[in-house]
């Protein structure tokens, strides 16, 4: 497994673990995002993929992201709440950092199970992936996309961001190509090394 990623994640109140066929069973994994998934239709809205049909998907989505991680270009991790919080334990959803080395720069994305939304969940994990993308892999700038219609995201994003010291550039029309075909525009935010390091008080001149 690349080391160029943190293996394991922890904030004030998540857990994020990294997702891989070595930690997850395909099986288990199946249960939240197949076909019939309690809220499944709410939480794969706005966002890139669609409900599994078969725990074989499941599987190569797996195969997937661990090949992707081993190879140096992203991580995904399990998000799980930890003692204290409600749903102790439990697999809220996934979180990743996606890196495109050329461009020096990383792209965040998460989904979370529907009893675990408005919790400021994402906000949190966000913050604790800023450290990673601009100290230990040495990057310039964080991109986050936010699908058109979305407005509970674009709040969210419109927040961590900001607090970071970055802020939205605008509408990207036709942006996005869904699983089913559709088209998306996208809302897309982003954060500078320089801005970040500003806003934090990070590598400031002494």
């Amino acid at each position: 497994m690349s080391d160029l990623f943190p293996e394991r994640i922890e904030t004030e109140r998540l857990v994020l673990e990294p997702a891989t066929t070595e930690t997850l069973d395909p099986l288990d994994q199946y249960e939240h995002v197949r076909e019939g998934a309690p809220h499944i239709d709410d939480i794969t809205e706005y966002v890139t993929w669609e409900p599994h049909e078969t725990p074989k998907e499941t599987e190569e989505f797996l195969e997937l992201i661990t090949e992707q991680r081993e190879s140096g270009e992203g991580a995904t991790y399990a998000i799980r709440p930890k003692p204290g919080e409600d749903g102790a334990g439990e697999f809220a959803g996934f979180t990743g950092i996606t890196v495109d080395w050329d461009a020096r720069r990383a792209t965040f994305g998460a989904w979370l199970r529907k009893p675990f939304w408005g919790r400021g969940y994402s906000g949190e994990r966000a913050a604790a992936f800023m450290p990673v993308a601009f100290d230990r892999l040495d990057l310039d700038a964080v991109v986050v996309t936010v699908h058109e219609g979305n407005e509970k995201s674009r709040k969210a994003v419109s927040r961590y961001i900001e607090a970071h010291g970055g802020h939205r550039e605008g509408l990207l029309r036709n942006f996005e190509v869904n699983m089913d075909g559709s088209v998306v525009d996208v809302h897309r935010f982003t954060v500078t090394a320089d801005e970040y390091r500003e806003a934090t008080g990070d590598g400031g001149d002494e």
